[in-house]
């Protein structure tokens, strides 16, 4: 009787799985055929038809390599040369910090009974996630299951967290990079699964304007972001004469041919802009840092702070432009501490005194080193990554010292870019090596070329014209 039991209950499940199996199925086109007649949107209609039309292949393009020939792994020192101190007298002014001890928080309604918690670079975020966007799912893993995941979601509960998104962006005055992570955080904590997390932050990057496709390559999703200027060492794509990038690959190889679409979501143009000219509000992570070096025989000591939140979030950040890392501030925190620092140092010199000694500090204080042996790829850094990191290389000590001679003396300063090699340059009336930029006569000064003072190039480049010249801007 039991075997007869057991082998009765096996035929049962065995002839009604097909039935499980087809129920489960009808039951997702259901989900489809109710999402379809209830769009919020009325540009949804429109899109989910223009996917389900013909996709095609689009091949990567060739990458654009930042410097065109390799930096040099070592840097000979110049023979130290005296230099008569000319112009006005310095005095440094302190850079007062009025948020010196305020600690940035999101209010408490955003974090406030939410079904996804998480930390955002010391902060924490919290944000709901309606069930019935969590019911769009990536199937089948073809272009039908792009349609499918775009139609649930279209029709779902979605408008509350569009909000939520652009509140807590707004407030911790996050720039499209910071916007981008938040998103890419909150699909990713979605959901396990990596292609319906891009399918997510695709659809909610679009409802926010951003100008994002996404694609198929090796049965899996891939995102891809409008910008109009270059990301480098990330795969790309063009789409009517427009780059796409691949920003999740930074660094990390190709991402192959993908099948996509050519139309842009409708008002959905805003590009993917990595400039970070005010920087995040981040909560507070205060850590102390101590540079030290010497300069004729005496040795000098610059501490400052800095919110170590900011450096995490800088540390995430692909290769942008030059003009980018050229123009981003330093925190208030640390120029506030770097000029109480430097005031002991420089005021009262005359101008030429004062700023060869930021020269040589940058020079001196930092151990040369490329980015390919520190990162295992290359990175131009922040100023403030490089006062951060003990090693850096050219561009990096070209950015801060640009970054300092801005902040501190108000002079018109360029990077001065080369084959395979980065220096800076400044608009003061100083005979020595210079360039022309704009018909105007800068003086050359290599924060790299150790020992070298205000208008001394490196012997290589004194005669090479620059491929580029990276206009500071001032305030």
């Amino acid at each position: 009787m039991f075997n007869l039991c057991g082998r009765f209950s096996l035929w049962l499940l065995l002839a009604l799985t097909p039935l499980y199996a087809q129920q489960s199925f009808k039951d997702f086109k259901k989900v489809q055929v109710e999402s379809f007649k209830s769009y919020k949107d009325e540009r949804d209609s429109a899109f989910e038809k223009y996917l389900k039309g013909e996709w095609k292949a689009f091949s990567e393009q060739e990458p654009t390599p930042l410097y065109e020939e390799p930096k040099p792994l070592e840097i000979t020192p110049a023979a130290p040369q005296a230099q008569n101190p000319v112009g006005p007298k310095i005095y440094l002014q302190i850079k007062e910090d009025a948020n010196n001890s305020v600690v940035a928080e999101v209010k408490p309604q955003i974090i406030k009974q939410k079904a996804l918690s998480f930390d955002f670079f010391g902060t924490k975020m919290a944000f709901d996630v309606s069930e019935s966007l969590k019911k769009s799912n990536f199937y089948p893993q073809n272009q039908s299951g792009i349609t499918n995941f775009f139609t649930t979601a279209a029709s779902s509960e979605y408008e509350t967290l569009i909000s939520d998104i652009q509140t807590t962006a707004q407030e911790m005055e996050l720039n499209d990079w910071g916007l981008y992570l938040l998103v890419t955080k909150i699909s990713q904590m979605a959901t396990s699964n990596p292609d319906n997390a891009n399918l997510l932050s695709w659809f909610l990057l679009n409802k926010l304007g951003y100008a994002v496709k996404i694609g198929i390559a090796n049965g899996h999703t891939v995102l891809m972001h409008y910008a109009q200027k270059t990301i480098y060492a990330t795969p790309r794509y063009s789409f009517a004469n427009k780059n796409y990038y691949v920003v999740a690959n930074y660094a990390k190889g190709s991402a192959g041919r993908v099948f996509s679409y050519e139309q842009e979501y409708p008002n959905a143009t805003k590009e993917l802009d990595l400039s970070l000219e005010k920087l995040p509000n981040f909560v507070l992570k205060r850590q102390q840092k101590l540079l030290q070096f010497s300069l004729q025989g005496k040795s000098y000591s610059i501490p400052f702070a800095y919110n170590k939140n900011l450096i995490d979030f800088m540390a995430t950040y692909p290769q942008a432009d030059y003009e980018t890392f050229f123009n981003t501030p330093l925190e208030k925190s640390t120029l506030s501490d770097l000029s109480i620092a430097f005031k002991e140092h420089i005021s009262g010199k005359k101008a030429s005194e004062a700023i060869n000694f930021m020269l040589h500090f940058v020079q001196n204080a930092f151990v040369y080193q490329q980015d390919n042996e520190q990162f295992s790829r290359e990175k131009v850094m922040f100023a403030q990554e490089t006062l951060y990191y003990d090693k850096s290389d050219c561009e990096d000590r070209a950015v801060l010292f640009s970054s300092l001679i801005k902040e501190f003396f108000g002079i018109n300063v360029v990077g001065v870019k080369y084959k395979d090699h980065m220096a800076t340059a400044l608009y003061i009336p100083l005979e020595g090596d210079s360039v022309s930029v704009k018909s105007k006569r800068f003086v050359v000064a290599d924060p790299t070329y150790v020992n070298a003072t205000l208008g001394m190039s490196m012997p290589k480049y004194r005669a090479i014209k620059p491929v580029e010249y990276i206009v500071v801007k001032q305030d």
